[in-house]
């Protein structure tokens, strides 16, 4: 079987979205089988590009350069439907970029199993989304897209616990704090295609915002931190701006995130 991280890799090389998710959940199905069959197979090494592979459209734009569009036209909630698969999509390079990344460093297995579910489920995401925008006679490319999201990987590319303290349990929490409203937007809208989409993006988000927390506090265990003051210290150095409430305390609690996490990094700074 081949290695882990080199799997990692080849989906991070992969531009086309649907590709990339096909190749994904190849990729994931293959260590689960692996797995599930007793074996505890090779991690390896590998070397990720900087940048993942994108598709040439959507164009990248700078986030003020982004069209502001009215979620209560339909206009808006395809325009709102194309960010979420955007997000969704860098999610799943994401997960796969921290394999292969931090592949040298001295893991248990259970990670690896974590961040191949997650990058697994993201592409499922992604697709989902796909489907909602085709059915609505648009596509992934169609509107211009955040350039942005890519900062929070580059910028914790040599940092281990900074990458899970901002992916996963600034960026990924960010979305329990928001979907909910998206679904009633949908929902009002009378668009059930989305909010089943939506529903099942939001339950299994809960759970890759808990596999950032369980791994930061497997480290700062390792390193014999305080978890608190190591999470605020690293969004302090690596998130620009605060975070934004009003916060789903529950879902976030839930997830294993809480308040004496993130609010006192609600306060200006």
């Amino acid at each position: 079987m081949t290695p882990l991280a080199q799997m990692a890799t080849e989906v991070l090389n992969t531009a086309d979205g649907r590709a990339k998710t096909a190749l994904s959940h190849a990729h994931a199905a293959a260590w689960h089988a692996a797995r599930a069959g007793g074996a505890q197979p090779s991690v390896g090494a590998a070397q990720p590009p900087l940048h993942p592979a994108r598709p040439e459209n959507p164009q990248l734009l700078p986030p003020r350069d982004v069209p502001r569009r009215k979620p209560s036209t339909l206009d808006g909630r395809i325009a709102m439907l194309h960010a979420v698969a955007h997000i969704e999509l860098n999610a799943v390079d994401l997960h796969w970029d921290i394999i292969a990344r931090f592949s040298q460093v001295p893991m248990p297995i259970g990670f690896f199993d974590d961040w191949v579910k997650a990058a697994d489920e993201e592409s499922k995401h992604f697709n989902l989304l796909c489907d909602c925008l085709e059915a609505h006679g648009s596509y992934y490319g169609a509107l211009p897209a955040h350039a942005g999201m890519w900062q929070a990987a580059e910028e914790t590319k040599d940092d281990f616990m900074g990458r899970l303290a901002v992916v996963p349990m600034v960026l990924e929490a960010r979305g329990l704090d928001v979907t909910p409203g998206m679904i009633d937007i949908f929902r009002k809208a009378g668009d059930s295609q989305v909010v089943a989409a939506l529903e099942i993006i939001y339950a299994e988000e809960v759970h890759h915002v808990a596999y950032g927390s369980k791994w930061f506090h497997f480290l700062c265990g390792r390193h014999d931190l305080d978890p608190v003051v190591a999470f605020q210290g690293l969004v302090r150095r690596y998130f620009h701006g605060r975070l934004k409430p009003p916060f789903n305390e529950e879902k976030r609690a839930e997830a294993g995130l809480p308040p004496d996490f993130y609010w006192p990094l609600s306060e200006a700074r």
